[in-house]
């Protein structure tokens, strides 16, 4: 070691976590996703990354498909689709309530947090704690009465008009997305509880990266 070397300033500790945070959920590869969990939980945070995958691509594609499909009919064979509305509408609930998964997977949730910011470690740690468990049994609860609302529509009967096919098929993926939800949050607490760091979500560390490019 140098005599520079040892006058050299040391790294602030805010920085690393920022560092730590960017190198663990960067990427958002979900087909690599490897969980932190240990035993069961994280084979179920492993599935839960795999079916939002799945509903998110899936989803995408097939609206984009749909989309340029009508648009080539409409100015190349003069006529639309006449279902492209009806299934777009459709793939637009799956994207949302898939979505609110993934994104609590990724720590992309709006958050609140000069008050969190400002108070110190422990503090912070049993707030996120509390904040997952309490988000989780809102999720919960969600998806409870959202599949309320199903089985509602369902006993009724109605189909949708162009692709007549039963109408609560397309509102299906709300309780689903939410039951996701609390389980990803439920998850991110059991993660606080056994890690040291404070984590955001079971693959994000709490920390800011400044120099990193802000996602929208």
């Amino acid at each position: 070691m140098t005599l520079d070397d040892k006058h050299a300033p040391k790294p602030d500790p805010d920085v690393i976590a920022a560092a730590e945070a960017v190198s663990v959920d960067d990427d958002i590869d979900d087909s690599a996703y490897v969980s932190g969990l240990p035993g069961i939980l994280g084979v179920v945070d492993v599935a839960i990354a795999r079916i939002e995958a799945v509903l998110l691509a899936v989803g995408v594609l097939l609206m984009a498909v749909n989309t340029m499909a009508n648009v080539v009919g409409r100015f190349v064979l003069g006529r639309s689709i006449f279902f492209t509305e009806e299934l777009n509408q459709a793939l637009i609930i799956l994207i949302t309530f898939a979505g609110i998964s993934y994104a609590a997977r990724h720590g992309r949730h709006i958050r609140m947090s000069a008050f969190f910011d400002a108070a110190p470690f422990g503090l912070r740690k049993a707030m996120m704690v509390l904040i997952a468990v309490v988000t989780a049994a809102a999720m919960f609860l969600l998806a409870w009465y959202s599949l309320d609302y199903v089985l509602t529509q369902a006993s009724r009967g109605r189909v949708l008009p162009a692709l007549q096919i039963p109408q609560w098929w397309i509102i299906v993926w709300a309780p689903l997305g939410f039951a996701l939800t609390g389980l990803q949050y439920a998850l991110t607490a059991i993660k606080n509880f056994l890690d040291k760091d404070i984590w955001l979500s079971t693959s994000t560390l709490e920390g800011y990266d400044d120099s990193a490019e802000e996602e929208v």
